[in-house]
């Protein structure tokens, strides 16, 4: 990962004049020096004319971070070895922090269990389709592919359901 970092001031001088390409370095540097706790409370949003724009979960937040600021931007231009970011404007926005705590949270059933919901899903016509392929790992596969579908369908419908209640 280390490796990575060390590219990206070389990528920004390359390709310094694509927007999508300075935001996204500067997003990877601020979640380098943020590290994991901090991604938990504030995430990048936006890069505009050298001004970072962070989502954070409160107004607490809000008023720690901005007086960090200033060592924020040392950092994130020290990473990219030049500076990309002249201000960090924070903004309260708890509902894109919970968005992307949702994205970050991992799974606390184990590879087997995931494997024994997903294959639960399939049906006795989808496994008979699925007897037509005669590789067994492929088949497999297959089933674990299509009942994982079925299983975040599952999901998806009931969350929408006690949404509307």
């Amino acid at each position: 990962m280390e490796d990575l970092f060390r590219t990206l001031p070389k990528l920004l001088r390359e390709m310094s004049d694509s927007e999508e390409v300075r935001e996204a370095v500067v997003f990877a540097a601020w979640r380098k020096i943020a590290g994991e706790s901090l991604q938990m409370h504030a995430v990048a949003l936006r890069l505009f004319n050298k001004h970072l724009i962070v989502a954070v979960s409160s107004e607490t937040w809000k008023k720690h971070l901005e007086s960090l600021s200033g060592q924020m931007i040392f950092k994130i231009n020290s990473v990219l070895g030049q500076a990309v970011v002249t201000f960090i404007d924070f903004r309260v926005d708890e509902e894109t922090i919970l968005t992307e705590r949702r994205k970050n949270v991992k799974s606390t059933l184990s590879e087997e269990e995931l494997k024994e919901i997903a294959l639960d899903e399939v049906t006795p016509k989808l496994r008979g389709s699925a007897d037509a392929i005669k590789d067994d790992n492929l088949r497999y596969q297959f089933l674990l592919a299509a009942g994982s579908a079925l299983a975040h369908k599952k999901k998806l419908s009931e969350k929408l359901k006690t949404e509307k209640l």
